[in-house]
């Protein structure tokens, strides 16, 4: 079996390479370059799906039957199930699971909105000025919960890294760069950790 990942720069599939590493999985990566003036990813993503987003995650088994696996917390999941993290899922029927369900949805549901709504925002200029005060108190109503419920751990889930972690690391990255985590510590410091770790710098 071989797995390649679809990557496009400064995107979220970084949390796919990250967890390949933690899970010592064998892969291979394919570069996509985000267009230096729109920053939209390439057309060349689009001839792997037709969503042409990234990461997707191709899956070739032994006869040589492609599978591509497409948004980022179904990719987590499968890797988990399949590829030797179940040490980073809680126990199904415990309320950790259920926390962990929350988060893997949390991190591409609620969380992402406002960031991309942001985004999408600054490219309008004076037009988006009437927005641009709900987009701002979205994004600390969703920093100022993940700050609260980050454990003392520095763990979103119990004492030890989980894929919840992983899941959360792009939007605390987000926190970070856009100075939201100045009256933020734990989440600083949760990326700052996440940075440190062998694995994510692989």
């Amino acid at each position: 079996m071989a797995i390649i990942v679809h990557h496009l720069n400064n995107s979220r599939s970084q949390r796919v390479l990250w967890l390949l590493e933690e899970l010592g999985v064998d892969y291979s990566i394919r570069h996509y370059q985000r267009d230096a003036v729109t920053s939209l990813a390439p057309p060349e993503l689009s001839a792997v799906h037709p969503l042409g987003k990234s990461p997707m995650l191709e899956v070739v088994d032994a006869s040589g039957t492609s599978r591509i696996i497409i948004e980022s917390g179904a990719i987590v999941e499968y890797l988990c199930e399949h590829h030797g993290g179940a040490r980073l899922v809680p126990a199904r029927g415990t309320d950790a699971h259920i926390s962990h369900l929350e988060w893997m949805h949390f991190a591409e549901g609620s969380a992402m909105t406002p960031i991309l709504l942001g985004l999408y925002a600054m490219r309008l200029g004076d037009a988006a000025a009437p927005l641009l005060p709900r987009i701002g108190q979205q994004l600390d109503a969703h920093f100022d919960y993940m700050e609260a419920r980050l454990g003392d751990s520095g763990h979103f889930i119990g004492d030890s890294l989980s894929a919840a972690d992983i899941m959360l690391s792009f939007p605390a990255e987000v926190a970070v760069m856009q100075g939201r985590a100045a009256t933020r510590p734990k989440l600083a410091a949760f990326v700052a950790a996440i940075h440190a770790l062998p694995t994510w710098q692989a």
